[in-house]
């Protein structure tokens, strides 16, 4: 039986322990590029390809207020003073966020997610962020960083736009990227959400029909309300590092319940004893569950994160965080 309850959030490391943390993550940098540099031509493109950032833009914000032509509630919504928040909620009028931690099954057996039911009174409280301020390859920043730097109440982890050069990327109404090469996932400012195809359209016609923001991760693991069949077979990438998304793995998902109510899944992974992760039939089977009637996979494994009220209130498999290129976030 589901045991719901209270997330407890995961305990902030001391500041020796992030310095350690620090010097061991930028040695290993260090040394797996001076093996791969030593290893000629070939390894130098891989660690151009994947290691270091390319910016295309630099002032993220700045684009937004030149580019955006939706209006946009959320600041409205931040300059009323009247929000409440508790350990497990957040309510600002018609915006609520609630979060909760489920525990299936026991022993090896035992699966550990976390739950965020959202409602907005406008659509376009749902919002996405990019690490740094920054749009291009390879920019990361941990998912609570990115949710801090934009007042966020609650956040997850995006798509990791940033490990490739396909996918339609619009972000609050704004166009990043128009190259479809997959299934992705679009939000409307309607406060409706749609699977589509990527190579059937472009990002701008998306926008003249109302879309505020798109995803390009997947599968789509659930649509009319049905888990969808084959999503066991899927590769999301062709490149190099993420052919396959098969497993028991660390997962996270978005899901639609109704217009401007979603459901977010977090589930944790690869720690025995309190959650080996779920394949993708078991997160449809999750997501349906809890009344989604459209669900999205979304960039699993060490980047899976919930952010609520100021912490992450996961367990990541990393032992820790990972840095990531985007989140999704409702603004305080």
């Amino acid at each position: 039986m589901d045991t719901p309850r209270t997330p407890d959030p995961a305990p902030a490391p001391s500041s020796e322990r992030k310095q350690k943390r620090r010097r061991l993550r930028n040695g290993m940098i260090a040394g797996g590029l001076a093996v791969l540099l030593s290893a000629g031509g070939t390894a130098a493109w891989a660690v151009d390809r994947f290691l270091v950032e390319h910016v295309e833009i630099s002032d993220v914000s700045a684009y937004e207020a030149q580019n955006t032509s939706t209006s946009d509630a959320s600041s409205a919504a931040d300059d009323d003073s009247s929000a409440v928040t508790t350990d497990t909620s957040y309510t600002d009028g018609d915006t609520t966020v609630t979060v909760s931690q489920v525990t299936t099954g026991s022993g090896a057996d035992t699966v550990t997610y976390y739950v965020a039911d959202v409602v907005v009174a406008d659509a376009t409280q749902l919002r996405s962020a990019f690490a740094k301020d920054q749009f291009g390859e390879n920019i990361t920043e941990l998912t609570s960083e990115i949710a801090a730097d934009n007042d966020a109440v609650f956040a997850i982890n995006g798509d990791y736009y940033g490990f490739r050069t396909t996918g339609i990327e619009i972000r609050n109404g704004v166009v990043y990227r128009d190259e479809g090469a997959r299934e992705g996932l679009a939000f409307y400012t309607d406060g409706h959400v749609e699977v589509y195809d990527e190579t059937s359209t472009t990002a701008d016609e998306l926008v003249a029909a109302g879309v505020w923001n798109t995803l390009s991760f997947g599968p789509a693991i659930v649509e009319d309300g049905t888990v969808v069949d084959g999503i066991e077979d899927v590769e999301v990438d062709t490149n190099v590092g993420n052919h396959s998304i098969q497993g028991e793995q660390p997962r996270t998902a978005v899901g639609i319940i109704d217009e401007n109510h979603y459901v977010f899944v977090v589930v944790d992974g690869r720690d025995e004893g309190y959650s080996r992760g779920v394949t993708l039939t078991e997160l449809a089977d999750i997501m349906t569950g809890l009344g989604a009637t459209t669900a999205y996979n979304l960039d699993g494994g060490g980047s899976s994160t919930m952010y609520f009220n100021g912490a992450v209130i996961n367990q990541p498999s990393n032992g820790g965080e990972r840095g990531t290129s985007d989140i999704l976030y409702v603004a305080g």
